[in-house]
């Protein structure tokens, strides 16, 4: 077949390319794959992905081309049924077609290990901030001892990000940042994000942790210089129940287990849908039959199998009851009961 490819075939199949190659590029830009990077990291990995999708459109142009002319050129007549011309190999094509191949991972696997490699960089005076993952939410720990339910980091400095989990294994993401990292138990897993340009970008967990996986989210605070210091300098670690200075005794433990990721609790500014609303507590434990308001908030913190508020699933981990204990179970049973006060 490749002996009879002439001259005019060249610019036939140059012209074919260029049409595939069109529409694949078209494809690729007119279409918002990637989110706008925020962070140097996610911009050196944007450029990965568009090195490597630029190969791709290259290699798809090619094959579309000879795909593309071989039936146009040689499709057999309506009437024709015989066999073609037999084949025994084209070692010059073979070498090519292996040789090619082979520069164009590499090349891929080299400039992924330089970006993988500058991504891992945190540098000399990174901003440490741990993140513990729990079904079904996040919560962030920073340096002074302030806990949060969502992560606060400076623009222009890098910052570490230590993660682990409480139950199962979950994995932080921020699409704005593109820096992913299971959190698992037992581990403490690192990445180093370092943002460009301040904003508020979702936090998702991107693997299957269970009933309410799908609204395990929270959000990013990515603040300037004289900002993130006002905030930082503002959030100091009180004693006892760890919350920030003017908060309700039990705020900080509410925020750090991630309670807002499941219920509606309006002094904690929290929306959650996947467990009973708490505001309306008193009324439940009337409805379980229990007397005692604080009784029945403990005993729904470290044995939630007691009892299930009808139409809402067991959802709730069966870990609270090690997790949260002493001082910090006493002053969020109460702020809980006292209706965020």
């Amino acid at each position: 077949m490749f002996a009879r490819v002439r001259r005019g075939s060249i610019i036939q199949l140059a012209a074919i390319g260029l049409v595939a190659a069109a529409i694949a590029t078209a494809a690729a830009l007119l279409v918002p794959w990637l989110p706008v990077a925020a962070g140097k990291e996610a911009t050196r990995i944007h450029f990965v992905f568009w090195f490597t999708t630029a190969i791709c459109i290259g290699v798809f142009s090619v094959v579309a081309a000879v795909l593309g002319y071989s039936v146009w050129k040689f499709r057999a007549g309506p009437d024709d049924e015989s066999d073609g011309p037999p084949t025994h190999g084209h070692t010059q094509l073979e070498i090519v077609w292996t040789a090619v191949p082979a520069i164009l991972v590499t090349a891929i696997s080299i400039v992924s290990a330089v970006v993988l490699a500058q991504n891992g960089h945190a540098g000399s005076d990174p901003f440490v901030v741990k993140v513990t993952a729990a079904q079904f939410a996040w919560s962030f720990t920073y340096p002074n001892g302030k806990s949060a339910g969502s992560l606060t980091i400076p623009e222009g400095r890098a910052t570490k990000l230590v993660i682990t989990s409480n139950d199962v294994i979950h994995s932080f993401w921020v699409p704005e940042l593109s820096q992913k990292q299971d959190a698992v138990p037992g581990q403490h897993n690192t990445i180093v994000v370092t943002p460009t340009r301040t904003g508020t970008f979702p936090v998702v967990c991107t693997e299957l942790c269970g009933l309410g996986h799908a609204v395990m989210r929270s959000h990013v605070d990515i603040l300037g210089t004289d900002k993130f210091a006002a905030w930082l300098k503002g959030t100091t670690a009180a004693g006892g129940g760890g919350t920030a200075a003017g908060g309700a005794p039990g705020l900080a433990t509410y925020q750090a287990n991630g309670c807002g990721a499941c219920h509606t609790f309006k002094p904690a500014a929290s929306n959650g849908k996947i467990g009973p609303d708490l505001d309306n507590l008193s009324a439940d434990a009337a409805k379980a039959n229990r007397g005692d308001l604080k009784a029945f908030i403990r005993e729904s913190i470290v044995k939630p199998q007691a009892y299930l508020e009808p139409g809402y699933p067991d959802a709730m981990p069966h870990i609270f009851g090690g997790q949260i204990q002493g001082a910090k179970l006493d002053q969020l049973v109460s702020y809980l009961a006292q209706g965020g006060k």
